[in-house]
């Protein structure tokens, strides 16, 4: 133990006493010149540059000459995002658009993914005009307009491959149309379902067009009654899977239950369905019957009376189905198993909460985590929360 203790004082030693450092002050302290905050390596001054937002980027490039020198690489502008939020609302994270075009005349040839959350039309024009190489475009609750995405396809249409929108009421199904008809190597493309229409999927269908990859609709009702929901003829989408047959067509539903009426009257080439409200046995009993191509199926909340013929008929004619997850809903246990053997090991995923489950004079709740890890041959329990 001593000798621990005497090798312990001898390591402190080497370090100056409180009155010691008051009485040769700071400046012995300081940093030598190698560590200074302007000799940092270039890469981890672009890493911090990357994490900060458009105007504390533009203070950071202040500090020295080096940092200043790394805000105008190249490489730190191809993915951006613009918080261009009214200031009455947002006014520490808006930014000011004079800024926005400063940037954009230096760097538009460098920007490849751009995300817009704005409120200022002026400063979507200026990327729009000056960019000339887009590929991946986000675009959230902002006033675009038909006019201005003429301007971003005149200019991006040989690289645009991503284009994604939501909350954009200003734009026209002929908007988007006009961006497919000249966007011939657009992979993905996601709209709320009023942009959604037959001239779009037959655009999307031509032969000039490259083969859509994903395809992401979300149905979205706030009041109900309010809006009227049209369909899509069957031909429209028999053309667009002729083309693109390995698309993925996910639709997301926010809808309440009389709203449903319109949709998989008829066969939808849909791969991936979401329900965010509740949704009928009915409307389930139509996606059995009209949804061949499904992959995915999260349904969060029914009625009380048992899902277990609309499961049945989803497992028999849903070939493709890997993954499902059911939140307040009811299954028999006996329902339950016959779904997971007709289905077998080709369920990757499947969430289940507890309550979903009802027991039955077939299996309870000790007997089901077993007789469906022997049909799904892994272990399995059902969830204590939703997973989704």
């Amino acid at each position: 133990m001593k000798r621990r203790r005497t090798g312990l004082k001898s390591k402190c030693q080497k370090f100056p006493s409180h009155e010691k450092r008051r009485k040769w002050g700071a400046s012995s302290f300081a940093l030598p010149q190698s560590e200074d905050w302007g000799n940092l390596p270039h890469y981890v001054v672009l890493q911090i540059f990357q994490h900060l937002s458009l105007v504390d980027r533009a203070r950071a490039s202040s500090v020295c000459r080096c940092w200043n020198d790394v805000f105008h690489t190249p490489d730190l502008w191809r993915r951006f995002e613009f918080e261009l939020n009214q200031p009455a609302t947002s006014y520490l994270r808006s930014t000011h658009p004079d800024l926005i075009q400063q940037i954009i005349k230096k760097h538009a040839q460098h920007l490849q993914y751009v995300s817009f959350k704005a409120h200022f039309v002026s400063a979507l024009t200026v990327v729009f005009v000056n960019s000339k190489s887009l590929s991946s475009i986000k675009i959230d609750d902002t006033p675009v307009d038909d006019p201005s995405l003429k301007v971003l396809v005149a200019n991006n249409s040989d690289t645009l491959k991503l284009l994604k929108m939501s909350s954009c009421p200003h734009v026209s199904p002929a908007g988007i149309l006009c961006v497919a008809d000249q966007c011939h190597g657009l992979r993905e493309l996601a709209l709320n379902y009023h942009l959604l229409s037959d001239e779009l999927l037959l655009a999307l269908s031509s032969e000039k067009h490259v083969h859509l990859e994903h395809l992401r609709i979300d149905v979205v009702s706030e009041n109900p009654g309010q809006m009227h929901f049209h369909t899509i003829q069957r031909s429209s989408w028999e053309a667009l899977v002729r083309h693109s047959p390995k698309v993925n067509i996910v639709m997301y539903f926010f809808l309440y239950e009389e709203e449903f009426e319109p949709f998989f009257r008829e066969e939808t080439p849909v791969t991936h369905l979401y329900f965010g409200r509740a949704v009928s046995k009915e409307m389930l009993g139509r996606i059995g019957l009209n949804c061949p191509r499904l992959v995915e199926l999260v349904v969060c909340a029914n009625g009380l009376q048992p899902l277990d013929e609309e499961l049945i008929r989803i497992a028999e004619r849903c070939k493709s189905l890997t993954a499902i997850g059911l939140g307040e809903c009811e299954v028999t246990c006996s329902g339950f198993v016959e779904f997971v053997k007709m289905c077998g090991g080709r369920l990757t995923q499947l969430s289940i909460m507890e309550e979903v489950l009802i027991p039955d004079s077939s299996y309870n709740m000790e007997q089901i985590h077993s007789e469906v890890s022997k049909h799904l041959g892994r272990i399995w329990f059902p969830d204590m929360m939703p997973t989704w």
